[in-house]
């Protein structure tokens, strides 16, 4: 192990990379997917389930946390790490998007937002600094600047305020976050779904030598298509010796069209979410165990997975769990869920590794247009 933060590219297969994030706590093996533990916890799941499908590393976000229990007695606990029983990398998010989506009542100035929580309306105010002091007192391995993320569609003229803005505030959370050598501040590429300001956010920030970058404000409602162009624009003017982290993405497909667009860490809620409301992930695409179509059925979710989830139970007993609203249900559903998104990552890395990145993508994407197993 090292003692600073680092990240080496391995391979790479068109525009597709293989690489390693390396810090004191571990590696993270890119193309990477970090299952999302907002509150300090992967919901539904054990964190040893959550290592044992192969998860490298996992968010913690700074709004939840700060608002419960409070970042100060997580610090006087020992740390994220040591509250959640998480000895590997944390990436932590700056709490911006939450206060944006979150907080009906909130007023943004150039020093930060002032906010009510959304539990007990109690005023907070989240500054570029106290972002990055609660990220501390977190003891995150990875922490975000914070930025302002404009809901699509805008106006352009907003979307660059907020593009403007976001960019000042990082030159703030890079000043606050000092010297730490085993640790890392990422910077976020701003610009909503106007390419030239996207090249000018992405510039701007590539200048401030960051030790990595994240695409933000996309996967926010706009067409996959404009997602995927603005990675077009945003992606061969970042540093290539650096980690690209697409906050907020996404669906299996959204991730293998942005591997293929150069990105190297993903996260999303879609796994565990979809675990507690009936959906399955599979390499046969969705399934949705709420359909009386399963009632009757013996057979696993998927015999070739390599977790329990997916073959040891009966899709009769999953459709049974979740028309009962047991929490096994979701427990077993949010397991299987993350254990594909490890393996396609895992699938993703091998291929890469190998120069069949293209090929194994569209015999991937083969498998969920086909669709699941016919009804018996």
């Amino acid at each position: 192990m090292t003692d600073e933060f680092s990240f080496k590219l391995l391979a790479t297969d068109g525009a597709a990379r293989r690489g390693e994030v390396t810090m004191p706590r571990g590696t993270i093996r890119t193309p990477a997917f970090m299952p999302v533990g907002t509150a300090g916890t992967v919901k539904a799941m054990y964190m040893d389930q959550v290592r044992g499908v192969g998860a490298d590393v996992i968010l913690g976000n700074t709004y939840h946390l700060m608002l419960r229990p409070g970042a100060e007695r997580v610090a006087r606990l020992g740390g994220l790490h040591e509250f959640a029983r998480w000895p590997w990398p944390i990436l932590t998010d700056s709490g911006g998007f939450q206060v944006m989506s979150l907080s009906k009542l909130r007023k943004l100035n150039e020093t930060g937002v002032t906010f009510r929580s959304h539990i007990d309306g109690a005023p907070y105010e989240l500054t570029p600094e106290r972002s990055i002091e609660i990220q501390g007192l977190l003891d995150s391995d990875i922490q975000m600047q914070l930025d302002e993320c404009v809901a699509l569609p805008a106006s352009e003229q907003e979307i660059e305020r907020g593009m403007e803005l976001s960019l000042r505030w990082a030159e703030r959370c890079k000043t606050a976050f000092g010297d730490q050598p085993a640790r890392a501040m990422f910077g976020i590429v701003q610009g909503g779904d106007v390419p030239a300001l996207r090249e000018r956010s992405a510039l701007a920030l590539k200048g401030m030598d960051l030790k990595g970058y994240a695409v933000g404000g996309l996967a926010v409602g706009e067409p996959q298509d404009v997602m995927l162009d603005m990675l077009g624009v945003t992606g061969p003017l970042l540093p290539a010796d650096k980690p690209r982290y697409l906050m907020g993405v996404g669906t299996p497909d959204d991730i293998l069209k942005s591997v293929a667009r150069g990105i190297d860490m993903f996260d999303c809620v879609m796994p565990t979410r979809a675990g507690r409301h009936g959906l399955a992930y599979t390499r046969r695409g969705k399934v949705n165990l709420r359909n009386a179509r399963h009632a009757d059925d013996p057979r696993p979710l998927d015999e070739e997975s390599d977790c329990p989830a997916a073959t040891d139970y009966s899709r009769a007993y999953l459709h049974h769990l979740v028309k009962s609203g047991e929490a096994l249900g979701a427990m077993l559903l949010t397991w299987n869920n993350l254990a594909y998104y490890q393996r396609l990552m895992a699938d993703i890395r091998a291929a890469i590794e190998a120069g069949a990145f293209a090929d194994r993508a569209a015999d991937i994407s083969e498998g969920w247009a086909k669709g699941d197993l016919p009804a018996l």
